[in-house]
């Protein structure tokens, strides 16, 4: 179709498409939206007249199941094509209104003549409406990625009033999880862990369990019914939008956009799911999601400009260095534990270790070796002090002297970490010595990926430590393990900074910042490994990947809800090794393993 653009969309390669050529492709959805379970007759022979708040007035009238004819603000009829589908008391319907790049996507509740408006184009809105700023970056980017807006109503019927309760956005839904499967055979987990923003999990799409964030709204229709969308910025941009009944655990909805293979989608789906958890609510009780977090304008009193919504993109606005660059500047600056220079913007040393556990002295004097497997490193140490060691290759014969710190993670387990001196690229490990039974596993992380130099990665590395006192198994070693997979716990680092991570598949996590009412905000996710160690005792790392590229690698004691660790980053400052501490609380689970694991591409699990 086109050729695909060097740009990543979050890892995804995608063709920066022209209005133009947005603009060919959207004719072919002048005759509506197809539906594998098929559309329904609902609305045929109807009209309706829909007056929304502070939006536009939509005069309908349904010729029959495929096409209709619009009036917008009491202007020239337009003929299109659409869809309609029902769940109980709702008609969904769907169109785009021919030679543009917008459309219309309605709620109606026959119940209570409620209705919700959902008005999307392509193009950023530069002929239909939206672009602008947020915060002072555009909160679109891209032509092909959606953009909506969102319209509260109600159908007008002869002698009667209007309605004072109109449908509104909503925080109720925060924190629930859904296992969803379309009627095309389409399979997603979705976590709506935020009021601004949705996580979810491709079951079928993708092959790699890993977890997506993306902007979302919700919206109440009743105590079992909801609205949700989502809209893949940085993705692909695509956009996803259904009605969801509770009770029943069914949804009828609509997909509209390009995908990251630049295929036009536009289709209307039921589905089946169930409900895989909730977590907590920690909101006041008093916020009722009327007015949800990012709905405002940057500007206070200000009516928020159309189509504006939290949009993250952090990598947009990273500066990439070359591996060359980021050695060059290591040379000049590598700090562990102290200064941070410009190193990045990640930087916990100060920020997130408020909260940290104390630093231990107990391996002071000791002197061992870690042997790691499979051709894996093999290290001597000579510990001199509470925060100076001695390292050296195996089969070295000078020693080298670095600066580190270790904790106590759990009763004699020892979790330490040092900059690897002189390394190109510059290198860290992190390493847990088990005193009991002699098993270490280390991270092994170093500055440069195949997308820029400023970019951590990261390797686990599994084996025994030599030494008095150490009587190491033969066959036995620590392990990757699912048992954090589904849960959730908020990570207090300081009295300013609180996060929850949710551990979203066995290969992936997001983070989501609180507010300080503690309603959640932004989030974003990335790839990570977990670890067991013992019971209740995990390593846990995460790469911000396509983000600003640093690490953290945490030892999670969930016994006495804590963790402890590192983080690692480097940029035009230099590198930086620094610390990690916070006050955990678990504040739920889904229950979604059964979802995971090895599985023909392009079916589910």
């Amino acid at each position: 179709m086109y050729q695909p653009m060097n740009i990543p969309m979050h890892r995804f390669k995608y063709t920066k498409l022209t209005k133009e050529q947005i603009g060919q492709e959207l004719a072919a959805t002048a005759a509506g939206p197809k539906c594998v379970s098929g559309l329904s007759d609902a609305l045929a022979g109807k009209s309706l007249k829909i007056v929304t708040k502070d939006g536009p007035v939509l005069n309908y009238s349904f010729k029959d199941k495929n096409n209709l004819t619009l009036s917008e603000n009491g202007g020239a009829a337009i003929e299109a094509g659409y869809g309609a589908l029902t769940l109980k008391q709702m008609v969904f319907f769907s169109h785009m209104i021919p030679g543009t790049q917008k459309g219309y996507n309605v709620f109606v509740d026959l119940d209570t003549d409620l209705v919700t408006v959902f008005e999307v184009w392509f193009s950023s809105g530069k002929q239909e409406g939206g672009g602008g700023f947020l915060g002072g970056e555009p909160y679109t980017l891209d032509d092909r990625e959606v953009q909506r807006q969102i319209y509260y109503g109600y159908v007008e019927v002869p002698g009667k009033e209007a309605p004072e309760q109109l449908h509104h956005a909503t925080n109720r839904i925060e924190g629930k999880g859904m296992y969803w499967k379309q009627d095309t055979g389409i399979e997603t987990l979705e976590y709506y862990a935020s009021v601004i923003s949705s996580n979810w999990v491709e079951l079928t799409r993708q092959n790699d369990d890993l977890a997506f964030c993306s902007p979302s709204d919700y919206v109440l229709v009743n105590d079992n019914m909801f609205i949700y969308d989502r809209t893949e910025c940085e993705f692909a941009g695509i956009f996803t939008l259904f009605v969801a009944d509770l009770f029943t655990e069914t949804q009828v909805g609509v997909r509209l956009g390009f995908n990251h293979l630049d295929e036009l989608e536009y289709y209307m789906f039921r589905g089946e799911g169930k409900v895989v958890g909730q977590l907590a609510y920690l909101e006041p009780f008093d916020d009722h999601g009327i007015t949800p977090m990012g709905a405002q304008s940057k500007t206070p009193n200000a009516i928020p400009e159309k189509g504006q919504r939290t949009a993250y993109r952090p990598v947009r606005s990273f500066r990439h260095l070359t591996d060359e660059e980021v050695h060059q500047a290591a040379i000049k600056t590598t700090n562990a534990f102290g200064g941070r220079g410009d190193a990045s913007p990640m930087d916990m040393s100060m920020s997130m270790a408020g909260n940290n556990m104390p630093f231990t002295d107990m391996l002071v004097g000791r002197e061992f070796t870690v042997r790691y497997d499979n051709g894996g490193p093999v290290w001597q140490y000579k510990f001199m002090d509470k925060f100076m060691l001695k390292y050296k290759e195996e089969k070295e014969t000078e020693w080298r002297e670095a600066t580190y710190r270790a904790y106590e993670g759990d009763e004699k387990l020892v979790w330490f970490a040092h900059i690897l001196l002189d390394s190109k690229p510059r290198a860290s490990v992190a390493i847990a010595v088990d005193l009991l039974n002699g098993l270490t596993t280390c991270i092994y992380s170093h500055m440069g990926t195949p997308y820029y130099g400023n970019e951590t990665t990261y390797r686990a590395l599994f084996g025994v430590a030599e030494g008095e006192g150490f009587a190491a198994p033969r066959y036995m070693r620590h392990e990757f393990t699912d048992e954090l997979v589904g849960h959730a716990f908020s990570w207090s680092y300081s009295d300013s900074m609180t996060s929850m991570h949710l551990y979203s598949s066995p290969h992936s996590m997001s983070w989501t910042i609180f507010t300080g009412n503690q309603t959640m905000g932004m989030q974003w996710g990335s790839p990570c490994l977990y670890v067991k160690l013992r019971d209740g005792v995990y390593i846990f790392c995460q790469n911000e990947e396509a983000c600003n590229g640093a690490e953290m690698i945490e030892l999670i004691n969930t016994k006495i809800s804590h963790d402890c660790g590192f983080s690692y980053s480097g940029g035009a400052g230099g590198v930086n090794l620094g610390l990690v501490g916070a006050i955990g609380r678990h504040i739920g689970s889904f229950d979604v393993k059964e979802y995971f694991g090895p599985r023909v591409a392009g079916k589910g699990a």
